[in-house]
């Protein structure tokens, strides 16, 4: 009998048969749960883990104390002001005594009640009648105090019941000064504009935490995850600036703007010629970087006068737009045709290249024929026939500046135009710094070469411009400008320190000490930098003034100007440059010979002497003595011997007060030294001198009583500015200064 014949066999095979499938996928189900069992105990191990940690810990940051910002002299310039928030979670401290049976809230209450000057009592009733996991204990800790809570937690074990946190705000003690260099930090933080930004990574430092554990009700576990990391001081910042030369320059600009209606701002720099290193660099109308988003003066009328409803959308996307031109820093962040201020360019291509020299002559009748056009002479009558190259540099003449350009050609021109710097950027360690806008060598044809070579119909940036000017002060070699000198950790270490950078020479020395020669012999002449003029010092300067041709008034005329003054001192040890640029002054003058050059000129006056330059001037100045409390005729037997002019108010026998005090100092022999025996004070109201020949505005003062200090050109002039305004109410006595300029020339 065959096995397939035997009853119940085909049931046997078919048992048999579903027991083997049944084991079969018992089996791979096994398989399968092994595998994943190992797959999560072993491949994903780290992933899982991560994520139950991240469920059941809780981070608080400490914030890094943000880096200092210094001036060259270790003034503070930005300073991070530091507090502690220090917290207690009430739930778990009541959780930890009820399991460890340990007075957790009476050692709590009473030790931050002595480091933090507080009640127990009050402490230990917020403990004892919350249930919360974030009480506020002190929302402004010292740093003294958040050291001595946290060695506190830590010397009692009581990390997972008392926390830390830091707040931070940024401060700028000056308030506005050098705003627009230093820039502001955002809301986290983070730096922006200026070095806050550039410098960020340097200054922002690295975060610390508290990380600790928490079950799903809140509570704090007894886990190894309680991890305190201490964060890591951001480094301070050094910078090339000096305070009190960043004011004086930001005092001109202000003056600048006030005297001239400029409405678009005005800006300038101070920068060491033979280094690169930037002392001062403002823009008028500064914001404040403790409230950044506060709008100026000059830009809120401009808000207020748009008529815009303040809420429709266009009022808020003007502010808006107001607000970021407000924080631009327009010294490196816009860019202008520097106008006559080029042609010391020029006149350096061309004698480094040797197709002209000082002695060779040139012709001017009032324009200069060019490709079709009469190109003119800011002088219509013209400066004649035979003028030299140095008076045509000296008298700002177009005609010369093209007949020497058409000599350099339109490939070299183009290649010193490189060389100076101008195709490329500065290279300041500033953000956004804005490129030059200049010919293709394709595109430049004779009108081209002919604007370009007095500054028209190309733009830079004024920090290049200025970068490419310092080449020729100082010697013929072109640096990188910059504005941090060091950077500092919190330790004191250096881990940063910026050297010379030169970049290459454009000229040669001996062709650099010529031009200096001649601006120099301009400014001390009739030239038309004269106005720059400082006594006592060797000043080059040159003045410009540009047409604005992205504007234009109905008609498609341009009708806005920009006014700008560079200069120099000259030494054998390097000097100071600085640019002045007033873009669109309002005033009946606009020449950079009226609206900038003055202002160079007080600018280098207050700057020099105190940077150690020294001053080859006979001064007229006298210090004045003190002398009130003195006996009269004691008082007139000191300024007889100091042979000093007085007048006596008053018929007392002591001295009360006087005017001016040993705090002034006079100027010239006619000052005078007003006396007074009595207490009653004679005041006097101050004219209004601006606009009048010096000789009657000296003649006004004098009548009045007012003791004067002339600046700018005193052997002739027309008075722009007065230090005491019209109408003040002043002691007979007081010093008035006033600056006067000559205006009748263009440039």
């Amino acid at each position: 009998m065959r096995k397939s014949e035997i009853p119940g066999r085909a049931t046997i095979v078919r048992t048999r048969r579903r027991a083997i499938m049944i084991i079969s996928a018992f089996l791979l189900f096994l398989s399968f749960l092994v595998s994943n069992l190992f797959k999560l105990q072993y491949v994903l191990h780290s992933y899982y883990k991560e994520k139950v940690y991240d469920q059941i810990t809780t981070t608080s940051i400490l914030r890094a104390e943000r880096g200092n910002i210094y001036d060259s002299n270790m003034n503070p310039l930005a300073i991070t002001n530091t507090s502690w928030r220090i917290f207690i979670s009430t739930k778990d401290i009541k959780r930890a005594e009820k399991e460890k049976k340990h007075p957790y809230a009476r050692i709590i209450s009473e030790g931050l009640a002595e480091i933090l000057t507080l009640d127990k009592d009050y402490l230990s009733e917020k403990i004892m009648n919350s249930n919360v996991l974030d009480v506020t204990v002190k929302k402004n800790a010292t740093k003294e105090e958040y050291e001595a809570v946290l060695n506190f937690a830590k010397q009692n074990d009581l990390e997972s019941l008392i926390f830390v946190e830091a707040q931070s705000s940024r401060y700028y003690p000056e308030q506005t000064l050098a705003a627009h260099l230093l820039g502001f930090c955002g809301s986290d933080n983070q730096g922006l504009y200026g070095i806050e930004y550039y410098y960020d990574d340097w200054l922002r430092g690295k975060d610390g935490y508290y990380l600790y554990a928490k079950d799903a009700n809140g509570n704090a576990l007894n886990t190894d995850y309680s991890t305190y990391i201490p964060s890591k001081a951001g480094c301070d910042i050094i910078s090339t600036i000096d305070s009190y030369v960043q004011r004086e320059l930001e005092s001109q600009l202000e003056s600048a703007v006030r005297n001239h209606a400029v409405t678009n701002r005005a800006t300038g720099i101070v920068m060491d010629v033979k280094t690169g290193a930037i002392l001062a660099m403002a823009t008028s109308s500064p914001f404040n970087p403790n409230n950044p988003y506060i709008l100026d003066d000059l830009s809120m009328n401009k808000l207020i006068s748009s008529g815009l409803s303040p809420e429709s959308k266009e009022y808020k996307s003007m502010k808006k737009d107001l607000l970021e031109t407000m924080w631009s820093n327009k010294a490196v962040s816009e860019t202008y045709e520097p106008g006559s201020t080029f042609k010391i360019i020029t006149v350096s291509a061309a004698l480094d290249s040797g197709v002209a020299d000082m002695n060779d002559r040139f012709n001017c009748i009032g324009y200069y024929p060019v490709g079709g056009w009469r190109i003119r002479c800011h002088k219509i009558t013209g400066h004649g026939s035979g003028i030299s190259l140095a008076y045509g540099l000296q008298m700002s003449c177009n005609p010369t500046m093209m007949q020497l350009s058409e000599r350099i050609g339109s490939e070299n021109f183009y290649k010193y135009v490189k060389d100076f710097g101008y195709l490329s950027k500065s290279g300041i360690d500033l953000p956004s710094e804005a490129g030059s806008i200049f010919h293709s060598p394709q595109a430049i044809g004779p009108t081209e070469l002919a604007t370009a070579s007095f500054g028209q119909r190309f733009k830079v940036s004024i920090i290049n411009h200025l970068t490419a000017i310092a080449a020729v002060a100082n010697g013929g070699e072109i640096v990188t400008p910059y504005v941090v000198s060091k950077i500092v950790d919190k330790d004191g270490n250096i881990v940063y320190e910026r050297d010379t950078e030169i970049k290459r020479r454009v000229i040669s020395s001996e062709v650099a000490a010529a031009v200096n020669k001649v601006l120099s012999e301009g400014v001390s002449g009739d030239g038309g930098a004269k106005n720059a003029r400082v006594d006592g010092y060797e000043i080059a300067a040159k003045t410009g003034t540009s047409q604005k041709f992205d504007i234009l008034d109905e008609n498609g005329n341009s009708y806005l100007r920009i006014g700008s003054t560079v200069g120099y001192n000259i030494s054998d040890d390097g000097g100071i440059a600085t640019i002045i640029v007033v873009d669109e002054p309002q005033s009946t003058v606009k020449y950079g010979s009226v609206v900038a050059a003055p202002y160079v000129s007080a600018l280098l006056t207050n700057i020099l002497p105190y940077l150690g330059y020294e001053s080859s001037a006979v001064t007229e100045e006298k210090e004045i003595p003190n002398l009130v409390g003195e006996y009269l005729k004691s008082a007139e037997k000191i300024l007889k011997e100091k042979n000093l002019n007085y007048e006596i108010v008053g018929d007392g026998e002591f001295i009360v007060s006087q005017s001016p005090t040993s705090d002034d100092t006079i100027y010239n022999t006619n000052s005078k030294i007003i006396l007074y025996t009595t207490e009653e004070i004679s005041l006097l109201t101050v004219p209004n001198l601006v606009g009048k020949e010096v000789s009657a505005a000296v003649s006004d003062c004098m009548e009045l009583g007012l003791n004067i200090k002339l600046c700018g050109s005193i052997d002739g002039g027309t008075v722009v500015n007065q230090s005491l305004p019209m109408g003040a109410r002043v002691s007979k006595g007081s010093i008035i200064e006033l600056n006067v300029l000559v205006c009748d020339y263009e440039d």
